[in-house]
């Protein structure tokens, strides 16, 4: 039979002090704070169907697919019933609070912003040797050998071997400066000239530009884009006392 140790309060917080948790766990109460009180101020409630939607959605996405599923849970995280419905609350209390808040100006936002949702579909190879880099961007232009080829040749990583270099379809802010600067600026389809960047020098293929649109998806990405740009400006008004556990600190 296994012994039973026994954790208190105390020893959580001292392992939470001694580990450094302190700042990042204060800024999310702080944070839920904010978040609650905004709410109250503007007047948003709460509906039980609403709960319940958002209970069900936190249920699936954590794969708890029974009551004996949640129950073991909820005892992993050492949450009662009612904490759990606190944090489905504070789920929907948050989203709708940013509804609120920025709901009609996310079309401005998309329009003064939209070439950073641009995307690309793209197929590289990186090389060490500009002088290698720039014999295989000509003789891919005069079709000595194809692009899909010279990635059989020069990629290491047997996955991106095998798709011929696909690196899929990335955001602007998923590729460096240097490089979305050539990608976006291109019309596709087209091979670019070699880049150069610390990483080597860099064969790129872009297959396609895909312009954004303002669907749901971007549209609840920009809200929560410009909610948690709010709630960065609210932290930092903020002036912080720790009670009860010996630390007082301002900004």
């Amino acid at each position: 039979m296994s012994d039973i140790l026994v954790i208190s309060q105390n020893e959580i917080i001292h392992h939470i002090k001694l580990s450094c948790q302190i700042p990042t766990i204060t800024e999310s109460i702080i944070t839920r704070k904010i978040i609650i009180n905004a709410a109250q101020e503007v007047g948003i409630k709460v509906e039980t169907a609403e709960l319940q939607e958002a209970a069900d959605t936190l249920r699936m996405i954590n794969q708890l697919e029974s009551a004996e599923t949640t129950w073991s849970w909820l005892q992993k995280h050492n949450l009662s019933l009612d904490d759990f419905e606190e944090l489905v609350y504070d789920n929907v209390i948050s989203s709708k609070l940013a509804e609120h808040l920025f709901a009609d100006k996310v079309e401005q936002f998309f329009v003064e912003n939209q070439l950073d949702y641009a995307q690309v579909v793209m197929y590289e190879v990186v090389v060490d040797d500009l002088d290698l880099a720039m014999e295989l961007f000509y003789a891919i232009q005069e079709g000595e050998i194809s692009f899909s080829e010279v990635a059989h040749q020069y990629i290491q990583d047997d996955e991106l071997r095998r798709s011929g270099g696909y690196r899929g379809i990335l955001n602007r802010t998923d590729l460096k400066p240097e490089i979305s600067a050539g990608v976006f600026a291109v019309t596709p389809p087209q091979l670019l000239k070699p880049i150069v960047t610390y990483k080597g020098v860099h064969l790129i293929n872009v297959e396609e530009v895909i312009k954004p649109e303002l669907n749901q998806t971007l549209r609840l990405t920009i809200i929560s884009q410009l909610f948690s740009e709010w709630l960065k400006q609210q932290l930092e008004q903020i002036q912080v006392e720790y009670s009860d556990i010996g630390l007082n600190l301002g900004n």
